[in-house]
């Protein structure tokens, strides 16, 4: 392998002042912004596109899942080609896959073609999500990162602000429509493509002989899919113990079986193992599995819940989840500031995972009564910990692992958390909508209504329906719910236990391991 070079023109990552890393770093918080604007725009006027396209609430879910599912399959390809080729070319090509995928889900006729749609423009996120963190920590150590990723918290709390209030807006202004929910992120990404092309500097090592494990890959694809597509169904189309389960869990199992035999004889596995044997890393990707089965399972129902179960309008329901983006603000410039100044970060990705707990415990209490101070003192206890913890386990793993293998480690974390956020939105969306059809079908009874078919909680479109309904059903997804975000609690103490057995260490602060520590296992023996 030929020794990397850097450009005389540019400074080496280590030489570069702070001014310097903040030029570079503005078109990768824009990437950053456009990434998460995607999937937070439609959080409120999600009910709305689905009530337009005449969905349920299964459709509802696979368009969030789609994106989450194909982001999470592409993750550990794109971190992988980041450690063996230029990693702004591939933020620039993600950023292309990112606008085709917009602009064919803006002009999407059924719910089935928008769920197509998302599950490509999922492709592009999933390499914006990786890459970004990829190419910062190629530029700036970790010790200083902490500080750094006060602004990518900035980022992403605006981007979570900004998304559901634009979302929000669009869908309530009738000369625009809820297909600008997918157009707007076009521009903003062709603004971050002309300052990509300025301001980014990374060097490229060449190495040849290259190559890519496209059939771990594709297994470890396969497998996932399985996986999230039976628990989507699973209680609804078939029961628990079916021949349907049997035949998509064991389908699933032996292709993620067959991934790792493949993956440990790959030239250049897409999920390294000897870095998942690590203890850091193992107890991260643990953590991260549960902070995103927890947060994205959550979070990306209160949209519905303020719209559907308390009667808001989307852009009501956008102001409403304030408190959350203002915890993700806030803990994560504070926490980012003095995890740069002490250089230790165990502490407070337990604390971030404690409060984290906290919030979807008293979340896990709420029906469509309750107090909406309550609502909103749960939402920012859950915006504080996830502030805290989500990309302090990324940096965990980036401090034990040398530059050359960042890209893998880093996507490896970002895959497991993408897993277990798809899986949260698919369980969770799964139980939502099992307990609101029984509830409807219930009360509907009691009423003396006689109740329509339909399939996962039925048509969205609450508009369409008699007054008397629209009641009750607003009352079973209020009350359904709280007992998603119970389930999320549960799921998060998974995430601190694993937490605790973090290894306690201090972020280093050059970019690479020294070079005595910097030979792995694998290397010694080749």
């Amino acid at each position: 392998m030929s020794a990397p070079t850097t450009s005389p023109a540019v400074p080496a990552a280590e030489d570069m002042s702070h001014r310097q890393i903040l030029e570079a770093l503005s078109g990768l918080l824009l990437v950053l912004f456009v990434a998460l604007l995607s999937s937070t725009v439609v959080s409120t006027a999600l009910p709305k596109i689905i009530g337009a396209l005449e969905g349920s609430q299964t459709q509802y879910t696979w368009v969030v899942t789609a994106t989450l599912l194909s982001a999470t399959a592409t993750t550990p390809i794109w971190g992988k080609l980041a450690d063996l080729f230029s990693k702004k070319l591939l933020v620039q090509i993600a950023i292309v896959i990112f606008v085709l995928g917009s602009v064919i889900a803006g002009f999407s006729q059924s719910a089935g073609q928008l769920i197509a749609a998302r599950a490509f423009q999922g492709i592009g996120v999933g390499g914006l999500q990786a890459l970004v963190q990829v190419v910062i920590a190629a530029m700036i150590p970790p010790r200083e990162r902490g500080r750094y990723n006060g602004y990518l918290g900035g980022v992403m709390a605006l981007a979570t602000v900004g998304g559901p209030l634009l979302g929000g807006l669009i869908v309530d202004t009738s000369w625009l429509g809820w297909r600008w929910c997918f157009f707007v992120g076009v521009p903003f990404a062709v603004v971050a493509l002309i300052l990509l092309q300025l301001t980014l500097h990374v060097h490229t090592e060449r190495r040849e002989n290259v190559k890519i494990d496209y059939l771990g890959a594709s297994l470890i694809a396969a497998g996932v899919s399985v996986l999230l597509i039976w628990v989507s169904f699973v209680d609804g189309s078939f029961a628990w113990l079916s021949w349907p389960t049997y035949t998509m869990v064991g389908g699933a199992l032996v292709l993620l079986a067959l991934a790792v035999v493949v993956e440990k004889r790959a030239a250049e596995p897409v999920v390294p193992l000897d870095i998942v044997r690590e203890r850091t890393t193992a107890l991260s990707i643990v953590a991260s599995l549960a902070v995103g089965m927890a947060m994205f399972g959550g979070a990306v129902f209160l949209g519905q819940y303020f719209q559907i179960g308390r009667g808001y309008s989307p852009t009501e329901a956008g102001l409403l989840t304030i408190p959350l983006m203002v915890g993700v603000l806030l803990s994560s410039i504070i926490v980012g500031r003095i995890i740069t100044r002490t250089g230790q970060i165990k502490p407070y990705i337990i604390g971030g995972l404690i409060v984290l707990f906290a919030g979807f415990a008293l979340l896990g209490t709420i029906d469509h009564e309750t107090s909406l101070v309550f609502v909103s003192a749960g939402m920012l206890l859950v915006g504080l910990g996830v502030g805290a913890s989500m990309q302090n386990l990324v940096l965990a793993v980036q401090n034990t692992v040398p530059l050359r293998n960042i890209g893998a480690a880093s996507s490896t974390v970002a895959f497991f958390r993408s897993m277990g956020g798809a899986i949260g939105v698919s369980v969770l969306g799964a139980v939502l909508a099992r307990r609101v059809t029984d509830q409807i079908t219930h009360d509907l009874a009691a009423a003396g209504v006689p109740a329509s078919g339909g399939d996962g909680g039925g048509s969205l479109n609450i508009a369409a329906l008699p007054e008397a309904v629209q009641h009750i059903v607003r009352a079973a997804y209020g009350d359904a719910t709280g007992h998603i975000f119970l389930i999320s609690a549960a799921i998060a103490v998974l995430g601190l236990v694993a937490a605790v057995f973090l290894p306690r260490a201090t972020l280093r602060t050059s970019l690479d391991l020294p070079e005595k520590t910097r030979e792995t296992p694998a290397d010694i023996e080749a």
